[in-house]
Formats: C-alpha cells, sequence, structure tokens
C-alpha cells in the first residue's frame, strides 16, 4: 500500500500546475487620485493576482504603448504577461485570457461602469468586455459579458 501511495504522488508531481496555484504578476497603472483602481487591485489580489500598483499622471502614453482605441480607454491599465487589461476587467475573463493564450492584445471595459469590480454600488446593466484586437477596429467583438 505504502508503494502504491508514493506511485500514486509521483505520478501527480508529473502534471502541470495550473497557473494559478501560484499568483499572477499584475501591473496596474492608475492615476494617483483614483480610488476605484485601487478597489480593482484588490479585487485582482483577492482573485489570486500579485498587484504592483503604479500611480501616474501620463496614463494615456501607456495606453498609447499598447495602442489601444481612445474609445476603450478604461479607467487603469493592467498589464500582466504580454496581455493589457484595461478598465473594470473582471478576473473571469482574465484568466481566461492567460489560460486560453489568444491571439489579441487584451481586453477592455471602457469607462467606469458602476457595479464592475472596484467600483462598488449595485450592477445596473450586464458589463460588456470587449477585445482588444491586434489590428485596430471600428466595432470591437464583445469577449464577455458579466
Amino acid at each position: 500500500m505504502k508503494y502504491f501511495k508514493k506511485l500514486i504522488f509521483t505520478a501527480l508531481l508529473a502534471f502541470p500546475i495550473s497557473g494559478f496555484a501560484a499568483e499572477t504578476t499584475a501591473t496596474l497603472y492608475k492615476n494617483p487620485n483614483c480610488g476605484c483602481c485601487s478597489e480593482h487591485a484588490k479585487y485582482l489580489e483577492a482573485n489570486g493576482f500579485d498587484v504592483e500598483v503604479i500611480d501616474t499622471n501620463d496614463l494615456a502614453k501607456i495606453k498609447a504603448e499598447h495602442d489601444v482605441p481612445k474609445k476603450l480607454y478604461g479607467c487603469h491599465s493592467t498589464l500582466i504577461g504580454d496581455y493589457i487589461f484595461e478598465g473594470h476587467v473582471d478576473a473571469e475573463s482574465i484568466k481566461q485570457v492567460l489560460e486560453d493564450k489568444p491571439s489579441i492584445k487584451g481586453l477592455s471595459v471602457p469607462g467606469m461602469p458602476l457595479g464592475s469590480p472596484g467600483m462598488g454600488r449595485e450592477k445596473q446593466d450586464p458589463i460588456e468586455v470587449y477585445t482588444l484586437t491586434l489590428q485596430p477596429t471600428d466595432s470591437p467583438e464583445v469577449y464577455a459579458t458579466y
């Protein structure tokens, strides 16, 4: 029986462990005076991300460096791996992108919708998460709705 337990334990170690077994590093750029951005960072931390918050008065520079269309600007910008997540994107959508590794720049929740993670208050309507495509488009695709 001891041998069998050891064999099972060894076999389990051979399988890769999910990327979220350990924390995933995120860098969140925000305006120094924005409280909802800090709340979104706390939300991400509560969902398994190790978040570094960087205050900046030039968020437009970060967004321009990552070719985020102005109509998809979010309240803050979060970089994780090769992706950018604009605004109050939910943790499930972020984790799905990191797991699937689609050929996109990232995701966006434009503006500051009430009820989105970090914004507080009760959600009034479903919140749409848009895909930030590699090639600019006039009609962004909805990645998810929460």
